[in-house]
């Protein structure tokens, strides 16, 4: 068996990897993260697709308003812990929910619908509206409100 490589290389100060100044920083790679992209490494940037410069826009966190919302099939899956906590209430053989009061902008349509609901919401979405007129129920929101 021939002699371990790590072995050989014991006390030997720069492993083979010729003068002590050699692999040192990170110069020996070309430069640090995209150094070089127009340069030496312009196949390596083409290829990984890296970019210069500013892309995009960045809205100013003044306008953004973040938008709580829920799922019908969610909503459905709460309907009976909503009602023991009195947050909903039976009106017209259904169960009706005020999502404004629980802080909730939107309604949204993934999920489920078992039973018949009046929903009252800032907005929902056409899904959410179908699924829920479907079994006779009905959402009020800002638009019609107002």
């Amino acid at each position: 068996m021939s002699k371990q490589k790590n072995k050989s290389y014991r006390g030997s100060r720069t492993c083979g990897g010729g003068t002590h100044k050699n692999r040192r920083g990170g110069g020996s790679r070309g430069g640090r993260g995209h150094a070089g992209a127009c340069k030496h490494h312009t196949f390596r940037a083409m290829k990984e697709g890296w970019m210069f410069g500013k892309h995009g826009f960045t809205r100013p966190p003044v306008t953004q308003k973040p938008v709580s919302f829920i799922n019908v099939g969610e909503l459905d899956e709460l309907a009976l812990y909503l009602a023991e906590s009195k947050i909903a209430e039976e009106k017209d053989g259904g169960l009706a929910i005020n999502l404004d009061e629980l802080g909730i902008d939107k309604l949204l349509g993934n999920g489920r619908v078992t039973r018949k609901y009046v929903i009252t919401v800032g907005t929902a979405s056409a899904t959410a509206k179908a699924k829920i007129e479907e079994l006779g129920g009905q959402i009020i929101t800002e638009t019609e409100t107002a």
